[in-house]
Protein backbone atom coordinates (compact mmCIF):
# COMPACT_ATOMS: atom_id res chain seq x y z
CA UNK A 1 0.00 0.00 0.00
CA UNK A 2 1.24 3.54 -0.73
CA UNK A 3 0.54 7.09 0.94
CA UNK A 4 1.61 10.03 0.43
CA UNK A 5 3.25 13.17 2.66
CA UNK A 6 4.99 16.50 1.91
CA UNK A 7 8.83 16.86 1.86
CA UNK A 8 11.15 19.51 2.25
CA UNK A 9 14.20 20.22 -0.33
CA UNK A 10 17.16 20.13 2.02
CA UNK A 11 20.35 21.06 -0.67
CA UNK A 12 20.22 21.79 -4.50
CA UNK A 13 23.23 20.39 -6.23
CA UNK A 14 24.59 21.14 -9.92
CA UNK A 15 26.32 18.02 -11.62
CA UNK A 16 29.10 20.15 -13.43
CA UNK A 17 30.94 17.22 -14.26
CA UNK A 18 27.88 16.41 -17.38
CA UNK A 19 27.59 19.06 -19.63
CA UNK A 20 24.82 18.53 -21.90
CA UNK A 21 24.92 21.20 -24.67
CA UNK A 22 21.48 22.26 -26.68
CA UNK A 23 22.76 24.44 -29.47
CA UNK A 24 24.66 22.71 -32.23
CA UNK A 25 27.10 25.55 -32.74
CA UNK A 26 28.33 27.85 -30.00
CA UNK A 27 30.53 30.68 -29.33
CA UNK A 28 32.26 29.71 -25.50
CA UNK A 29 32.71 26.65 -23.48
CA UNK A 30 29.81 27.35 -22.27
CA UNK A 31 27.48 28.87 -24.22
CA UNK A 32 24.13 26.92 -24.71
CA UNK A 33 25.24 24.43 -21.39
CA UNK A 34 22.97 22.88 -18.78
CA UNK A 35 23.22 21.09 -16.17
CA UNK A 36 21.39 18.18 -14.16
CA UNK A 37 21.05 18.66 -10.13
CA UNK A 38 20.68 16.27 -7.75
CA UNK A 39 18.24 17.56 -4.46
CA UNK A 40 18.19 15.75 -1.14
CA UNK A 41 14.74 15.92 0.43
CA UNK A 42 13.76 15.17 3.84
CA UNK A 43 10.62 13.96 5.13
CA UNK A 44 8.94 12.54 8.22
CA UNK A 45 6.67 9.48 8.91
CA UNK A 46 5.02 8.40 12.00
CA UNK A 47 7.65 10.84 13.75
CA UNK A 48 10.77 9.10 11.77
CA UNK A 49 12.53 11.48 9.61
CA UNK A 50 13.75 10.34 6.60
CA UNK A 51 16.14 11.74 3.28
CA UNK A 52 15.68 10.64 -0.62
CA UNK A 53 17.84 12.16 -2.99
CA UNK A 54 16.31 13.14 -6.38
CA UNK A 55 18.26 13.20 -10.05
CA UNK A 56 16.77 15.88 -12.30
CA UNK A 57 17.49 16.10 -15.98
CA UNK A 58 19.14 18.91 -17.53
CA UNK A 59 16.99 21.51 -19.02
CA UNK A 60 14.44 20.25 -16.19
CA UNK A 61 12.43 22.94 -13.71
CA UNK A 62 14.56 22.54 -10.31
CA UNK A 63 12.63 22.74 -6.54
CA UNK A 64 13.94 26.09 -4.98
CA UNK A 65 16.11 25.54 -1.69
CA UNK A 66 13.36 24.71 1.21
CA UNK A 67 10.48 24.74 -1.03
CA UNK A 68 7.91 21.58 -0.53
CA UNK A 69 7.52 18.48 -2.62
CA UNK A 70 5.53 15.71 -2.53
CA UNK A 71 6.92 12.01 -1.70
CA UNK A 72 4.71 8.84 -2.17
CA UNK A 73 6.32 6.25 0.03
CA UNK A 74 5.53 1.93 0.78
CA UNK A 75 3.40 2.00 4.38
CA UNK A 76 5.30 -0.83 5.56
CA UNK A 77 8.82 0.46 4.58
CA UNK A 78 8.59 4.12 4.63
CA UNK A 79 12.47 3.90 3.50
CA UNK A 80 11.03 3.44 -0.21
CA UNK A 81 9.61 6.71 -1.65
CA UNK A 82 9.42 8.32 -4.58
CA UNK A 83 9.66 12.28 -4.73
CA UNK A 84 7.37 14.42 -7.06
CA UNK A 85 8.41 17.39 -7.58
CA UNK A 86 6.37 18.91 -10.35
Amino acid sequence: MNAETTGTVLTVKTQWWLKVNTKSFRKGPLDGATFPHVIKVAYTVDGVEYTRRKWIHAGAPCPALGEKCQVVYQTENPKKSKVIYW
